[in-house]
């Protein structure tokens, strides 16, 4: 007689989250401060001019997100469940925040530098990518709040989705030299640290439930491949007159 056959449910919790979580968001945070703050640091002591509003605004609304995301996880950690819930709300007015400003932020970055060498218009990819992937996975996240082993890898692979600019700021350079401005070397560059961290999270639930969460699997898929696309774009000549024209320039 055949027996029936199915995977066992994906375990909500293992004793061992409450410390793995912590530690990507700190990872997260290591990346972003490593990248931005010298640079931040360097723009100050050389006297430059300071960056247009929007763009300060979209800095302050993503440290706000990191710092919402970094709360949350420590509430968990803490068994905080009731106030856990309630900041949660405060996630459904930044999402759509950190949408908008990260796009309206890039536009008018890329627009400023139009004229001058480092008029990069085809960079459009990457911000755009950047924002596609979180704007998916984030919204996910929050649709799927009632489901807590979904809704926190939706909302660490939202987030490790649009820290890629500190982590490539952070080394970046350096891999473009070591590996050359190919494709090879634009995608270690301006995504190694998202694909480390995201590689990290499956292999940790592989080692823990034995399989992959099936948000993981779409997560990853959707945030990876859009970055894969946009390097694509990024080194295709078309698309640097495509961008430059939605530019408007």
């Amino acid at each position: 007689m055949g027996m029936d056959w199915a995977p066992a449910p994906f375990a909500a919790t293992h004793k061992w989250d409450r410390n793995f979580f912590l530690l990507m968001v700190m990872t997260i945070w290591l990346g972003v401060l490593m990248g931005f703050v010298p640079e931040i640091i360097h723009h100050i002591q050389q006297g430059h001019p300071p960056e247009p509003t929007i763009v300060r605004i979209h800095g302050t609304v993503f440290v706000t997100w990191l710092c919402l995301l970094t709360v949350q996880v420590l509430l968990i950690r803490s068994k905080r469940l009731d106030l856990h819930r309630r900041l949660g709300v405060a996630g459904f007015y930044l999402y759509p925040a950190v949408v908008v400003l990260g796009l309206t932020a890039s536009v008018v970055v890329d627009r400023r530098y139009f004229g001058t060498p480092d008029f990069d218009p085809g960079f459009l990819s990457i911000q755009l990518a950047d924002m596609l992937s979180f704007g998916v996975l984030a919204g996910a996240a929050l649709w799927l709040r009632k489901t807590p082993s979904a809704h926190k890898r939706l909302m660490l692979l939202a987030t490790i989705f649009i820290c890629d600019a500190g982590f490539a700021r952070w080394w970046g350079d350096g891999l473009l030299g070591l590996l050359g401005r190919n494709y090879g070397g634009l995608l270690a560059a301006l995504y190694l640290g998202d694909i480390l961290l995201v590689a990290l999270l499956g292999a940790y639930d592989l080692v823990t439930r034995g399989r992959l969460h099936p948000v993981y699997i779409f997560g990853a898929s959707l945030g990876l491949g859009a970055e894969l696309v946009a390097i694509w774009l990024y080194m295709s000549p078309w698309w640097t007159t495509l961008s430059t024209t939605i530019l408007g320039l």
